[in-house]
């Protein structure tokens, strides 16, 4: 059975971003996106994928997931969400090719004040590329569906989301989430954070540690890296080179996570 490419761990929170192939706009329109957040909920429905939060922009995504479940659930979700899309997206435009990069990023998050901050940098994702003033004017996030739960199609797992944020009631995680996005505004804390999605782990020095540890000579050529809070693991050089803001972002391949699904089904 397939495993991740290079620093797989399981039962961790992961950042997942994943480009369109060549850095093309092909989630530009809201049709398309809603298609991306239909898939989503079928990985959600068909394979137990544990998402809580994402985003959707005209040529990356951000997904936060919680892997508890181990195994395949992430890369066998990753790989039908961009399938999908691409084949129905390739079929309407009567479009040849690829529609997304073969490898995703993934950056393994601690729980606690490094998951809540993880978690206003994805919402304000568009606020920060300047396309909108507020998350809830951007319909394709995680921000606005648990500001406006639905009664069908949803996409949140808001029980885990509650655990992690550590509140019980749905009505104390809305304003506990509105509150951590009305405070970034307000401090105009809106600069880029490469960590986020550049590093393999993401928190305090002991988490970060202990993510290095385990990864053992996957790890070698990574430095642990103070940052502000806590620490980072991540590669000597830049994985994404200084452009993944918003609208204009794009996604290397360096430091990236990839399974073959092929094999993972030959072998199940």
């Amino acid at each position: 059975m397939a495993r991740a490419h290079r620093h797989y761990l399981p039962g961790q929170i992961w950042h997942l971003t994943h480009r369109c192939h060549q850095r093309q706009f092909l989630l530009q329109f809201h049709h398309d996106r809603q298609v991306w957040m239909g898939w989503l909920y079928e990985a959600r429905k068909r394979l137990g994928l544990c998402v809580v939060d994402y985003m959707a922009t005209s040529n990356h995504v951000h997904l936060l997931v919680d892997d508890r479940k181990g195994g395949e659930v992430i890369p066998v979700s990753m790989q039908l969400v961009a399938g999908r899309v691409g084949q129905e997206y390739n079929r309407r435009k009567g479009r040849g090719g690829a529609f997304r990069e073969d490898r995703y990023h993934a950056t393994a998050v601690e729980s606690g004040e490094h998951f809540r901050q993880c978690l206003a940098y994805i919402d304000l994702n568009m606020v920060r590329a300047g396309v909108v003033t507020h998350p809830e004017q951007w319909l394709e996030c995680g921000y606005v569906e648990i500001q406006h739960p639905q009664a069908r199609y949803g996409i949140i797992d808001y029980e885990r989301l509650m655990e992690l944020m550590g509140v019980r009631r749905l009505d104390q995680l809305q304003q506990a989430c509105r509150e951590q996005i009305e405070e970034a505004l307000q401090r105009k804390q809106l600069e880029r954070q490469s960590h986020w999605s550049e590093s393999l782990a993401v928190g305090s020095p002991a988490f970060v540690e202990t993510v290095r540890k385990q990864l053992g000579a996957r790890a070698r050529g990574r430095d642990v890296i103070a940052s502000e809070p806590g620490c980072q693991l991540r590669e000597n050089e830049a994985a994404y080179g200084d452009d993944l803001q918003g609208e204009n972002s794009r996604l290397s391949l360096k430091n990236t996570r990839f399974w073959d699904l092929f094999s993972y089904l030959k072998a199940s």
